[in-house]
């Protein structure tokens, strides 16, 4: 579909916002905090686009629960910000991409014309584009390198010699607001052990949430190291697709950038802060995203999926919205 969202498609699938398509945000999502990299990226390189940002916090850290419920938790996030209206969705989560790309890209671009950008692919082409020896190192969550969805990526360039590392602790220290220390310090030196003796030269950063930790990443591999993050390369491919289906946002008004979290929203909000900065404003709550701007394009949230995303760790879903309407009360 092209451009997307046309007008037939969206009678189908129910009545959406009266706004342009292209004034819409662009919807970013993560298990917490670690894509603000890739948001703030996004703004920094998009400065007149609008964001709309969900940190998944009540049920993540993604990395290390079962890809079934990884996925469930993923799709109802994602199901969220389609029916807010978002025009663009970025999978800022390696775990969530690893998982659910391609039914991401079945059940909202295939149907709905809605692109999906993720962050595997852009730090895999940096990644062969920066490596000089051909040993590459692999760092991410449970979930991530268990899913070999960077080996499988990287199989299409040849004579490379790839070694993964799952590095769970690591999002818990960047959740907890501890990015230094000697504690971090003998965490990374245990993990990153087995890089430093394969002679890896490229280091990709697999979880958004480890952009935060490069200054112990670089202490311990050495400045020799080239660290990948997928957060820039992934921006670039935001831009691409903004571009190609010529959803650019125009007009002289100021972009306005809305962040939600579904578990503490105080402790989202000091967290956001600090990694993001000024652009995170006030929080208040909603039941859902979609609850506080229904546009019954999806509606799809049902009571298995949300049983399935909770499994043992039966919580309640709450959303924390931080700042005002996501459409800037146009089209509501």
């Amino acid at each position: 579909m092209d451009p997307p969202l046309e007008a037939a498609a969206v009678s189908e699938a129910g009545d959406l916002p009266a706004a342009p398509v292209e004034s819409r945000p662009i919807g970013v999502f993560d298990s917490g905090v670690g894509g603000l990299t890739v948001a703030r990226s996004i703004i920094d390189q998009l400065p007149n686009e609008s964001i709309l940002y969900v940190g998944d916090t009540a049920h993540g850290p993604y990395g290390p629960l079962p890809i079934a419920e990884v996925r469930a938790n993923a799709l109802g996030v994602m199901d969220e910000l389609v029916d807010s209206g978002v025009k663009l969705l970025t999978i800022a989560c390696n775990s969530a991409s690893a998982a659910v790309l391609r039914d991401a890209r079945e059940r909202y671009t295939a149907k709905y014309g809605i692109p999906v950008i993720e962050v595997i692919q852009p730090a895999v082409r940096r990644a062969v584009a920066a490596t000089r020896s051909g040993k590459v190192g692999v760092i991410g969550t449970s979930a991530t390198v268990g899913s070999r969805a960077y080996e499988d990526t990287f199989a299409a360039a040849p004579d490379l010699d790839i070694t993964s590392v799952a590095c769970p602790e690591f999002v818990s220290y960047v959740e907890a607001g501890i990015t230094t220390g000697p504690a971090l310090l003998a965490v990374a030196e245990e993990y990153l052990a087995p890089l430093k003796a394969a002679g890896v030269d490229t280091v990709v950063l697999g979880c958004t949430h480890y952009p935060l930790l490069t200054g112990v990443i670089s202490y311990v591999m050495g400045a020799d190291v080239t660290l990948v993050s997928s957060a820039e390369e992934t921006a670039k491919d935001v831009y691409r697709a903004l571009a190609t289906h010529n959803l650019q946002r125009t007009g002289d008004t100021s972009p306005e950038h809305h962040f939600v979290a579904t578990g503490d929203a105080h402790q989202f909000e000091a967290l956001a802060r600090r990694f993001l900065g000024p652009e995170v404003l006030s929080v208040r709550h909603v039941d859902h995203v979609a609850a506080q701007y229904p546009t019954g394009s999806l509606a799809r949230i049902t009571p298995e999926m949300i049983a399935a995303a909770q499994g043992a760790r039966s919580r309640p879903r709450i959303s924390n919205f931080v700042g005002g309407s996501v459409m800037g009360g146009s089209g509501q």
